[in-house]
């Protein structure tokens, strides 16, 4: 946790942070500078930026009002609520945001993908298979689509197809099978019962390693509901528009399904484009973006002893070196 973020009922440690301020120092050094932080949650990596760069204003974005409430509560605490315009929003919102605050450009766009600290460690909100809650899992609560709605109407085809490719989970089918046999008895409505019939779905053998047996369907039913990877998909494009020269974009993803998407987006925009049958690079196809880190880079084993949940983050950014044709 850094030492400029002011204790809150929230215990939360910003992943990767020394490395993201790192990798923001240059740009966000610039007079006038404006960050995004398009995940703002707790603002952990929003207040570190804060207080390293004085002159810097943040737009902080999240679609969860409790934690829009907590981030700026403790924005304020650290005496930079006059630097920071939090807004409800969900990340691919992003062009809108601007426009509607008059930005024309952005030194720094900050992506902290996943379920936040907030989320996890209110059960309430039914992110967690620990403890027995409302199958809910919307980051937005007045969201249309509760994970409750994706288990007792998906069919089990789309049901398994969901598990299979947003989890990555090569026992989908059967977890899916189960599901649908189980909500003819009685829908589910809470996260306690569902835990257990994916539990009971995946072979013993698998069920001793690994992890929580109900690990991945969670995850699953989590970017299901709040169309994470959509999202993604929209939103990182515009975040790379908005840049100005020398601005970057950094992003932290938690697993490859993420990792993939940006490692995928960044590398194209940093990629000569001249069509191969031209005899010279031409200066409109020149590449937009230069990648700043070396694929994606792995927290270090000292942060994973203080905070287990880093260990499957990474990290990757991109600085732009020019206008778009």
């Amino acid at each position: 946790m850094s030492s400029t973020e002011p204790a809150g009922p929230a215990l939360h440690v910003p992943v990767l942070l020394d490395r993201v301020t790192e990798l923001l120092a240059l740009p966000l050094s610039a007079p006038g500078a404006v960050l995004v932080d398009c995940t703002l949650g707790l603002a952990g990596h929003s207040l570190a930026l804060l207080g390293a760069h004085p002159q810097v204003r943040l737009i902080g974005l999240d679609r969860d009002p409790d934690a829009r409430a907590e981030a700026t509560a403790r924005i304020a605490a650290a005496g930079h609520a006059d630097r920071a315009t939090v807004v409800p929003a969900v990340f691919d919102e992003l062009p809108d945001v601007l426009d509607r605050l008059g930005v024309a450009e952005v030194q720094g766009v900050l992506f902290d993908l996943g379920v936040s600290s907030l989320q996890l460690d209110r059960p309430t909100r039914g992110f967690s298979y620990s403890a027995d809650a409302p199958l809910d899992m919307r980051m937005d609560p007045s969201g249309p689509r509760t994970a409750a709605d994706v288990v007792n109407t998906y069919s089990r085809t789309e049901l398994a197809r969901v598990l299979r490719v947003y989890g990555e989970e090569r026992f989908a089918a059967r977890i899916a099978a189960a599901i649908e046999r189980e909500r003819t008895r009685e829908p589910f409505t809470g996260t306690g019962r569902l835990a257990e019939v994916v539990r009971a779905a995946i072979p013993a053998a698998t069920r001793r390693t690994g992890g929580h047996p109900a690990k991945r369907t969670f995850q699953a039913l989590r970017i299901e509901v709040n169309d994470e990877l959509g999202a993604l998909t929209r939103a990182l494009p515009a975040a790379i528009d908005a840049l100005a020269v020398g601005g970057r974009v950094v992003v932290i993803t938690f697993h490859s399904l993420e990792d993939r998407i940006v490692k995928q987006t960044l590398a194209a925009e940093a990629t000569d484009r001249t069509p191969p049958e031209m005899p010279v690079p031409m200066p409109e196809h020149a590449p937009v973006l230069r990648l700043v880190t070396r694929g994606g880079e792995a927290p270090g084993e000292d942060e994973v002893a203080v905070n287990p949940r880093a260990a499957s983050a990474r990290v990757r950014a991109a600085e732009r070196i020019r206008r778009a044709a």
